[in-house]
């Protein structure tokens, strides 16, 4: 085995150790950066919710409060149309959910499912929690799940949730006086619950994996090129000349030249 194949073989083996290595790390860091993303979006969907909570609250509510009193119109309800605006965004992202959950809601739809119901206990029993974050495997793969704490901060709140007869009448009549009804003052009911798929994630890190390896292939291809002519040049090269005089020597040849090289490195001394 020749000098130059050796030396390629061990290089070849550095790199790749090294790229195995770095690609672990790199995508390591490259998924987790994602993730933070997904965070940043669920807190961007959050914001627009609110939005649309306050909206309903200060505009739609004062509106139609009078026509409520005649047939309730869930539309007056912040919570109601907050879920139906994020109903429309899925037509576009059907992947993304958004549900305001409760232990015990007006709606029956609002109604939390059992995983929603262990994320809002946790949050009832820790006040000092401001968000859950936990990954979910779904039908539609892994999910990236936030949950924030829906706290009764307002008294208004209680004037349809405290108890029936202090209800709208008309709400009572459209939904019963079963359910919604004996919250309290800074009792967390439910949560905001947003998810958003983690195979976004998954593909931006593999994308910039595949980058960085064929970025670091093409360096190490160059490299290799450049320090096999170097080798070439300035080692093999000279050894090869050298073994030949000396191999003339050994055979009785003493007429061989002296083999000079310019410089003051060891093949030349």
């Amino acid at each position: 085995m020749g000098l130059r194949l050796k030396f390629n073989l061990i290089l070849a083996a550095c790199f790749v150790l090294g790229l195995i290595a770095s690609s672990m790390l790199f995508y390591e860091v490259s998924h987790r950066s994602a993730i933070e993303r997904l965070h940043a979006q669920i807190g961007v969907l959050r914001a627009q919710a609110l939005a649309v909570r306050a909206y309903t609250s200060d505009e739609i509510r004062p509106l139609l409060n009078d026509l409520s009193d005649v047939q309730f119109l869930p539309q007056i309800v912040p919570s109601f149309s907050a879920q139906n605006v994020f109903h429309k965004f899925r037509d576009q992202f059907p992947d993304f959910y958004y549900k305001e959950a409760a232990l015990n809601p007006t709606n029956p739809s609002d109604l939390a499912s059992p995983w929603e119901r262990e994320l809002i206990n946790r949050l009832r029993a820790d006040s000092s929690l401001k968000e859950i974050v936990e990954y979910r495997d779904t039908d539609k793969g892994r999910q990236h799940t936030v949950a924030f704490p829906l706290t009764i901060r307002s008294e208004a709140c209680l004037t349809c949730h405290s108890t029936p007869d202090k209800a709208p009448a008309s709400m009572v009549a459209l939904y019963g006086d079963k359910a919604g009804f004996g919250w309290k003052m800074n009792e967390t009911v439910g949560a905001q619950v947003v998810s958003v798929p983690l195979t976004a994630a998954r593909q931006q890190a593999l994308e910039n994996l595949k980058l960085m390896v064929g970025a670091m292939s093409v360096i190490f291809l160059v490299l290799l090129l450049v320090i096999n002519t170097l080798l070439g040049t300035m080692v093999l090269t000279p050894v090869i000349k050298m073994s030949e005089i000396a191999e003339q020597v050994s055979l009785g040849d003493s007429a061989q030249p002296e083999y000079v090289i310019d410089g003051k490195d060891e093949i030349a001394s």
